[in-house]
């Protein structure tokens, strides 16, 4: 089977449980957060598990945590800009995006090299 056979397969998966279980919360808009990035994260590590090994697939998951550091404190910096200074949404999201990759690949630096 090709890589991106599994893929769709793994990830429709994984999608559909997490969406199932985000269903279970409140508010409804939770089964859309459970059901992106965690499905799509879980299907290419899976892949990389069989293709590459666990200890080549543990670096890309600690990857994967460091980019999702920086999203979470780029995520709360456009929450406090749209909330507290009315920035605008392209104003507050274009003049975040450097906190992000900073951040992600700053942890990336100190921890994973």
């Amino acid at each position: 089977m090709s890589d991106t056979l599994i893929r769709f397969l793994i990830g429709g998966l994984v999608v559909s449980a997490f969406a199932t279980v985000g269903g279970l919360f409140k508010p409804i808009s939770f089964a859309g957060l459970f059901g992106a990035a965690p499905s799509v994260a879980l299907a290419t590590l899976a892949l990389t598990i069989s293709k590459d090994g666990k200890v080549y697939a543990a670096t890309e998951c600690r990857s994967m945590m460091a980019g999702a550091t920086g999203l979470c404190l780029y995520s709360i910096l456009v929450s406090q800009l749209l909330s507290r200074y009315q920035l605008s949404a392209l104003a507050a999201t274009l003049s975040t995006i450097p906190v992000w990759f900073l951040t992600a690949f700053g942890l990336w630096r100190v921890f994973l090299r």
